[in-house]
């Protein structure tokens, strides 16, 4: 193959013999303008070609350089290139030419949208205002390729490929690499304008609170008090930054709001392109075929009471096998996603895209359409639907002996609460529950008694932490937040999720399938050190042993359970492990002290198992739908994709949670909170309030009349003077100064002393402890100034 022709730089062609470009003598000017020069000048043509052939920067020193221009002629060439600029020929500044729109073929792009068919636009992360209009750019991923771009606003470094000039984007673009999102800029803010056509925004970003100057032109109309999305531009001529308005998002404070700042925030699209949404609403009920007929099976549904969606169903009764006294059969039936999600399709391409439903207190951003998640793949009671089920056949110590997976056709005989099925069971039965307690309700507890045998000796580790709950009233506020009770209903369902979980990973390491496990690493050797020389403080020691077991934090934790350090070994032990995630390759899950593990039991709400439901199908030959080879060879991308949209789902529930918290406590200024130490920096702590479980801070300013250090060993903010101290865990008073809800911020005054702690061996002294050394020596002191006068 012959290699491609290049075309010199203006560097190399001034200097190859003082070569230059062909033209004629004298070039008559292109227009009867009076500036058009006269003389020995390119034509604009030309020029304009150089321009677009160069691969380097080219201003008019670059212009003369390549057209051999001297003298005299260098104010033609000015004069020229100002006419070229006048007419839309050219923008920029002298020292770098372009024609209008035109990009290098390697760019960094920020996404910015979707179009009609769900496809991501881009437009230049950087662009001088000097340069004409910013051009739209559709991303052009291959499937191994598409997963590098999960959301809006992310960044990506992409080669571009010019379009003709009548094409809907000028340029298109494919990914090369993503490139982390940057922190010296906030992409969401509240407008507010000025009285001169300019504006400033305030970022709702709470690491980012400053204000940042929208000039005129810039502020896309967007009206005072108004959400919009920015972006940080910088002025070609003195580099001084500014924000430009890309879109307008309505009112803040609206119903729904908090919800919608964290989706822009995040990237996480919220609306489904018309392709997948045809596809929806052209999918058809299924039909028993040659599906397992499950429809008399008492199948049961075991939901939070408001349960957006239904997917998954237990059954359990005794095994009467000779050879199994006192053990059980249970079902897990499962809604098959894979039936109406097949690889390649627009609904697939949607869900990749998304990597698992994001749960609001006030709204669900579904994984997919509602027409599948809420209808079609939803087990409502009394409604036939497709299932993808395993059948486990358990001894009388839960432990398992077989399973088999089969496709299905499923009918929900109930759709039971939490509430309502535990209830049923402590003998407060209700019209949906009395019919089946003998029969259905009671079996499944006895499964689950014998299964939580296995659980035990198993020994998983056992972080008892709550979960709250927000309640809003009908317009979207908070009206109050609960942390509902565990009950054996939730554990019961737990428990046989995980089992089901468990049976497909080793179904598919049976026939050698390809699949994406749920990996949980153990403790890193650093988290490790730094646990038991935190134990070491409160003179409890870390075994060093071996490798360490989930059962050895459990003794930790119950050894502590009852004494006033409990709270605070249980933070640090949290904090000490790993972050689950999606893998190929199989690490077991540390928490559950599982070899292998996989998710099955969500396809609705998470990519992952409709990967693990595709490669079942595969393996075992059941049907339409199974995983494709192209697939397979994409699982480390996919796997990597989904981990990463599964984080920014939790970032962006947790935002959302903070924003509606701030807004609720935001007419309590001044008011006294209960509250613990969440968590240490050197410029503060962080406190979680013991009534809402809403998190905020507290500056070292506010603690006390001294400077702290952070004992890193100790987990505490130590006085350098008293020696009194804040540790992670210990019960504070504080007294809420500020609340600002759209970024989630609370700021509090300590009003608690701290107390005496052990001391630390090896103590890391901060900045404000060697300052204290230098003012004993008589040296002036910097930094922040004393409370103390």
């Amino acid at each position: 193959m012959a290699p491609p022709k290049k075309t010199p730089s203006a560097k190399k062609t001034a200097s190859a013999g003082r070569a230059k470009p062909k033209r004629p003598a004298k070039t008559k000017p292109a227009s009867k303008s009076k500036a058009a020069p006269k003389g020995g000048l390119p034509s604009k043509k030309e020029i304009i070609e150089f321009l677009a052939g160069t691969t380097s920067k080219a201003g008019k020193r670059e212009i003369a350089r390549a057209f051999n221009i001297k003298g005299s002629d260098r104010i033609g060439l000015k004069a020229l290139l100002r006419e070229m600029a006048d007419e839309g020929l050219i923008a920029g500044s002298r020292r770098r030419l372009l024609r209008p729109g035109v990009l290098p073929s390697v760019t960094v792009l920020e996404i910015v949208a979707r179009d009609e068919d769900g496809e991501f636009i881009a437009r230049p992360a950087a662009w001088d205002d000097e340069s004409g209009p910013m051009p739209k750019i559709l991303m052009v991923e291959g499937r191994g390729n598409l997963v590098q771009v999960p959301g809006i606003g992310d960044r990506v470094l992409a080669r571009l490929t010019p379009q003709k000039p009548d094409a809907d984007y000028p340029y298109h673009a494919r990914t090369i690499k993503k490139l982390p999102r940057t922190t010296s800029r906030s992409l969401l803010g509240i407008f507010r304008s000025l009285s001169d056509g300019r504006g400033v925004i305030d970022p709702i970003d709470k690491k980012q609170l400053k204000e940042w100057t929208v000039p005129k032109g810039s502020t896309d109309e967007a009206e005072d008090g108004e959400l919009v999305r920015f972006e940080i531009a910088r002025s070609a001529r003195y580099g001084v930054p500014t924000a430009r308005v890309v879109a307008r998002l309505g009112n803040p404070e609206a119903q729904q709001a908090i919800s919608l700042i964290a989706l822009h925030a995040h990237g996480i699209p919220d609306e489904f392109p018309p392709a997948a949404i045809a596809e929806a609403d052209a999918a058809k009920e299924v039909e028993l075929g040659s599906r397992l007929d499950l429809c008399d099976v008492p199948l049961l549904t075991i939901d939070p009471v408001d349960a957006r969606d239904h997917d998954d169903a237990v059954f359990a009764e005794a095994d009467t096998a000779s050879d199994n006294e006192g053990g059980w059969i249970v079902i897990v039936a499962i809604a098959d996603v894979a039936h109406y999600v097949t690889p390649g399709s627009a609904l697939d391409k949607e869900a990749r895209k998304r990597g698992n439903s994001v749960y609001f207190p006030d709204r669900v951003v579904p994984m997919l359409p509602e027409r599948i998640s809420n209808e079609l793949c939803s087990l409502k009671e009394g409604v036939p639907r497709p299932c993808l089920a395993v059948r486990m056949v358990f001894d009388k110590n839960g432990r398992k002996k077989n399973h088999r997976f089969f496709r299905g056709l499923m009918r929900s005989a109930a759709s039971l609460s939490y509430e309502q099925a535990q209830a049923a069971i402590d003998g407060r039965t209700d019209e949906a529950t009395a019919p089946l307690l003998e029969t259905v309700l009671r079996p499944l507890w006895g499964a689950y008694a014998s299964l939580s045998k296995a659980r035990d000796a198993r020994g998983p580790l056992e972080l008892d932490l709550p979960e709250r709950k927000i309640l809003l009233d009908d317009k979207g506020r908070v009206r109050g937040i609960a942390t509902p009770p565990r009950l054996d209903a939730h554990r019961l369902i737990e428990e046989f999720m995980i089992q089901a979980n468990v049976a497909a990973a080793e179904a598919l390491e049976t026939k050698r399938s390809p699949l994406v496990y749920r990996i949980h690493d153990a403790p890193s050797k650093e988290k490790l050190m730094a646990l038991g020389e935190f134990l070491a403080t409160i003179e409890m020691k870390l075994p060093k042993a071996g490798v360490l077991k989930p059962a050895q934090f459990n003794r930790i934790l119950a050894d502590t359970r009852k004494s006033p350090n409990a709270e605070l070994v249980a933070e640090v032990v949290l904090r000490s492990q790993s972050q689950a995630e999606y893998s190929p390759r199989n690490l077991g899950h540390f928490g559950l002290n599982l070899r292998r593990y996989a998710h099955f039991t969500s396809p609705i709400r998470r990519y992952a198992d409709l990967i693990v439901h595709r490669a079942l199908i595969r393996a075992f030959g059941l049907g339409e739908g199974g995983l494709t080879d192209k697939e397979i060879d994409e699982l480390e991308e996919v796997s990597g994709a989904i981990s990463d949209t599964e984080r920014r789902a939790m970032a962006a529930e947790r935002d959302t949670v903070d924003r509606l918290i701030a807004a609720y406590l935001a007419d309590r200024i001044g008011a006294q909170f209960t509250a613990k130490v969440s968590g240490l920096v050197r410029s503060g702590l962080f406190v979680r309030l013991t009534e809402t479980g809403a998190d905020g801070f507290v500056p070292a300013s506010a603690i006390g009349h001294e400077y702290f250090y952070h004992d890193e060993v100790r987990q505490a903010l130590v006085g350098e003077d008293t020696g009194l101290a804040y540790q992670l865990g210990d019960p504070v008073e504080v007294r809420l100064v500020e609340a600002i809800p759209t970024a989630g911020a609370l700021r509090f005054d300590m009003l608690s002393e701290g107390r005496k702690i052990a001391s630390s061996r090896g103590r890391q002294r901060s900045h404000s402890a060697d300052r204290s050394k230098q003012r004993q020596r008589g040296k002036p002191r910097g930094g922040r100034p004393s409370k103390r006068r």
